[in-house]
């Protein structure tokens, strides 16, 4: 995945035309994928210090109710947390660093990570993903779970694309083809659809379900794979070869986790 600084609305409008988004776009919400790479036990007291003390609570005084908060469920050597932002707009994802330079409160609370020293960072390396929402779920969606959250399972995958027809052909498998309804339909409780305006694996889609846990998650996999809606639309010869590489990350939300 790539990391990047978005400067200006520029970026992301350039993205758009080149993609073919139409203007319409505009009005869905736009997600920020923020994926931190550490090492270190002290890395990340100090992350998770900032997000819960700082960072989040600056977002909700700008009336960003809902952020998530991701741990992967199995544990590499690198670890990983990964931060989940949806923007209204794109003036508020532009205006956002402008506007947290403001608080004085986040300016105060963050000042562990905000001033660390350059040979004591907290963090290893840092990614940014930006999404638009699909047209048939243009807004993200709060989870109904009710089981702990060290038990919860969110999938988020990632549907990469030979050529970008082809990924167009996909994002409209999902929308007009009626996989994003078959979804809601088996109770996936799906977060977020999202075509991939910023990253390093495009073309690609990335989208997040939710479950109570495994079992519940492998339960409604199995459900989607025998129903016979699915079996028919994923045997449309229109809809033949538009993945090429699929990947799939279970997380758990931490306990100051929104969503």
């Amino acid at each position: 995945m790539l990391t990047i600084k978005v400067k200006s609305v520029f970026v992301l409008l350039v993205a758009i035309v080149c993609l073919g988004f139409s203007k319409e776009v505009l009005a869905n919400d736009i997600y920020q994928i923020k994926i931190y790479h550490y090492s270190t036990s002290e890395q990340e007291a100090v992350l998770e210090k900032y997000l819960e003390t700082a960072y989040l609570p600056a977002l909700h005084r700008l009336g960003i109710s809902d952020v998530g908060v991701f741990k992967p469920v199995e544990v590499e050597e690198e670890k990983q947390l990964y931060v989940l932002v949806p923007f209204s707009n794109q003036e508020q994802l532009f205006g956002l660093k402008a506007e947290l330079a403001k608080d004085e409160e986040y300016s105060s609370t963050g000042k562990d990570y905000l001033e660390a020293a350059h040979d004591n960072p907290p963090y290893d390396r840092m990614e940014i993903i930006l999404l638009d929402a699909f047209s048939e779920q243009p807004h993200y969606q709060t989870p109904k779970l009710s089981s702990p959250n060290a038990e919860r399972i969110y999938e988020l995958r990632s549907y990469e694309s030979a050529t970008e027809k082809l990924h167009v052909n996909k994002v409209e498998m999902f929308n007009e083809g009626g996989e994003v309804a078959l979804f809601e339909k088996l109770g996936f409780n799906a977060v977020f659809y999202g075509r991939v305006i910023a990253g390093s694996h495009m073309p690609n889609l990335m989208y997040m379900t939710s479950f109570e846990n495994m079992d519940d998650r492998n339960k409604h996999w199995e459900a989607f794979g025998g129903d016979p809606f699915w079996k028919e639309l994923s045997g449309k010869p229109e809809y033949q070869n538009n993945v090429s590489h699929i990947d799939i990350t279970f997380l758990y939300p931490t306990e100051y986790s929104d969503l």
